[in-house]
C-alpha cells in the first residue's frame, strides 16, 4: 500500500509563536489557529490529515527558515478564535453554526539541529520547485512533497554553508 502521509510547510513568526514555544507546551501540541487566507484554510480543512507531516517554518525573522518538523495529531475543526470578539483573530462573519475558519493541531516531532536559512534552500537545485520559493508566495500553510521535506531534513544535518 502507498504512503498516504502528506507534507506540509506551516509559517509562524517567532515572535508570535516559536518552535521553542511549542517545545515548552503541555505534550509539545498546540492547535494551529488564526489562519485568515481561503488557500492555506482549504488546505487545512480538507488535506491535512493525522500523520501528515510539518516543516516548521519561522517567518519575518532574520533569517528565516525552517527550524523544526511537526506532526498533525487532530484533524480540522473550527477555529474557535474567529467567535471570540475580544481575539485579534475574531471574524463577525464567521458562526459557530457556519464556522468560515478551520484549524488542526500539531505536535513537535523535532527541532532541528540546525535552522536551514531561506536563502540556503534558494540554493539547492531539487528544491526549485517548492512553493515557498516562487515569486510571490506568501502562504502560510503550504504543500510540499516528500523528497522536499527529507532534502531539508537532511540540510540542517550538515553544517550551514560557509561555516
Amino acid at each position: 500500500m502507498a504512503d498516504a502521509t502528506r507534507y506540509w510547510l506551516m509559517k509562524s513568526e517567532p515572535l508570535v509563536y516559536s518552535i521553542d514555544d511549542l517545545a515548552e507546551e503541555k505534550n509539545k501540541t498546540t492547535c494551529w489557529d488564526g489562519v485568515r487566507n481561503y488557500q492555506a484554510r482549504n488546505f487545512m480543512r480538507d488535506d491535512m490529515k493525522k500523520g501528515d507531516q510539518v516543516l516548521f517554518y519561522h517567518s519575518n525573522a532574520k533569517p528565516p527558515g525552517v527550524a523544526g518538523t511537526a506532526k498533525i495529531v487532530k484533524e480540522s475543526y473550527p477555529d474557535f478564535t474567529a467567535f471570540d470578539p475580544k481575539d485579534k483573530h475574531f471574524d463577525p462573519k464567521s458562526k459557530q453554526e457556519t464556522p468560515r475558519w478551520f484549524m488542526v493541531d500539531i505536535k513537535l516531532v523535532k527541532k532541528l539541529k540546525r535552522l536551514v536559512s531561506l536563502d540556503e534552500l534558494r540554493t539547492v537545485k531539487s528544491l526549485e520547485g517548492m512553493v515557498l520559493l516562487q515569486k510571490g508566495s506568501r502562504l502560510s500553510v503550504q504543500p510540499v512533497t516528500k523528497k522536499q521535506f527529507e532534502t531539508i531534513c537532511k540540510l540542517s544535518e550538515k553544517p550551514a554553508p560557509g561555516v
